[in-house]
């Protein structure tokens, strides 16, 4: 048999093995990539399950809140805040127009929290 051709046919038998470990290399990270793919959409659902609940009892929530308000005003401020800083939080990572407060805007909210806060007694509940 000619040298060259078995040297060519080494070659390509050197050259079919390397390529099956990279594919099975690459099926190995595809397959951690799968589940964490799997794992955003099992949250995403749970999300989504869990915005449909909160739709479907807006009024028994609102009354709730109403409750809340009512019973216990300074922990229903500090909710509102915590509130508040987690929507502009999702708006600036979501990147979208006016994601950031203007400081008017800023200087505004911030007189009308210790303004609030002043009405409650100043003082932060427990």
């Amino acid at each position: 048999m000619n040298p060259r051709i078995l040297e060519l046919a080494l070659k390509k038998q050197r050259l079919q093995i390397r390529s099956e470990a990279e594919r099975n290399e690459i099926a190995g990270h595809l397959a951690r990539i799968d589940e964490a793919l799997d794992t955003a959409d099992r949250a995403r659902e749970r999300l989504r399950e869990s915005l449909q609940w909160a739709r479907d009892k807006a009024p028994l929530l609102s009354v709730a809140l109403l409750v809340l308000l009512v019973t216990r005003p300074r922990r229903a401020l500090r909710l509102a805040q915590r509130g508040w800083v987690a929507w502009m939080l999702v708006r600036r990572l979501r990147g979208g127009r006016a994601s950031a407060l203007s400081p008017a805007v800023a200087s505004v909210l911030l007189r009308l929290i210790s303004r609030v806060r002043s009405m409650l007694g100043g003082r932060s509940a427990a």
